[in-house]
């Protein structure tokens, strides 16, 4: 806690919410902690519980000098750039590169989700060869699907229904 003037302060994150508000999901990181260890290995709940404050703490930390950087810049918004000279700054500088590598491929699998999710693509989003392309390619897996008898109707007891 921190003393001003005459009254006690709160812990605060960047955003103005109390510590205790921030978290991160409970499942998934336990699953991340238990990916990254032996199969023998067993983590208290306790441990668990700690592991995750320390994250959420990293994560203030980083977005709070990633903020400062910003603001040295006299930027407005916090670039993927600004995250990795606060990693340098806070001494983490060996992961730079790991972690540009990563965000790299977010970026990559993002970019592919967005292509196989979208039900319209505007010409200035793929090229007529990139469109063709795809075409054919999601051609060829609804054959495959076909020939292999995965086929899955969405209302598959309206046509049995029929047939009664």
């Amino acid at each position: 806690m921190r003393h001003c003037a005459m009254f006690t302060m709160e812990p605060m994150d960047i955003v103005g919410k109390a510590k205790e508000d921030a978290s991160l999901p409970k499942a998934t990181m336990t699953k991340i902690i238990k990916e990254m260890l032996p199969p023998d290995v067993r983590v208290a709940r306790d441990t668990q519980d700690l592991l995750i404050e320390c994250c959420v703490e990293f994560i203030n930390l980083v977005s709070s000098e990633s903020n400062e950087v910003c603001n040295k810049e006299e930027r407005r918004t916090i670039a993927p750039e600004h995250v990795l000279k606060a990693l340098g700054v806070l001494g983490f500088g060996e992961y730079i590169e790991e972690v540009y590598a990563a965000y790299e491929q977010h970026k990559l699998e993002t970019m592919q989700d967005s292509l196989k999710g979208a039900k319209y693509c505007s010409r200035a989003e793929m090229t007529e060869e990139e469109a063709l392309a795809e075409q054919q390619r999601m051609f060829a897996e609804a054959r495959a699907r076909m020939n292999g008898g995965a086929i899955t109707s969405k209302q598959p007891d309206a046509d049995q229904s029929l047939e009664s």
